[in-house]
């Protein structure tokens, strides 16, 4: 079991600058058309001036900062058993070409169900202060608590 002292840990923040090209490419990833996020010329004529993300585009962003929580050697998670429960995420506006998202990760906790390790990790994203994305990670590790 973690240490229930290092609940609500957080990480040094981490700097992710949107693209246009990085959203065009997750939107045929994803296969996304709206031209707000794949046509440069509608984008600008729209309500936001450039191209816009889809909101799920913040697993693009959420991701280095996370892998903070689950790499950090105080925390000792074996990442051999670990597993991707589930994801959340709470979207306040969108992100859009040129902005500069911050994202601060914190461990939020650690739970036992059966014989296995759930762990919680949140995510905060900004843009000029203002939130962006909130994110809900929750990994499962799976014998982990044995």
């Amino acid at each position: 079991m973690i240490d229930e002292k290092l609940f609500g840990k957080t990480y040094p923040p981490k700097r992710y600058v949107v693209g246009s090209e990085k959203i065009k490419e997750y939107c045929r990833a994803i296969g996304e058309t709206s031209p707000l996020c794949v046509d440069e010329e509608a984008a600008k004529k729209g309500p936001y001036g450039a191209i816009v993300a889809p909101p799920t585009f913040a697993v693009v962003y959420t991701g280095e900062p996370v892998a903070q929580v689950l790499f950090d050697k105080e925390l000792n998670i074996n990442l051999m058993m670990l597993v991707h429960g589930e994801q959340e995420f709470v979207f306040h506006q969108l992100v859009k070409h040129n902005d500069e998202v911050i994202s601060t990760a914190k461990f939020v906790r650690a739970d036992v169900r059966k014989q296995n390790l759930v762990i919680t990790a949140q995510v905060d994203s900004a843009v000029n202060g203002a939130p962006v994305t909130t994110a809900i990670f929750t990994f499962v590790v799976r014998g982990g608590a044995a």
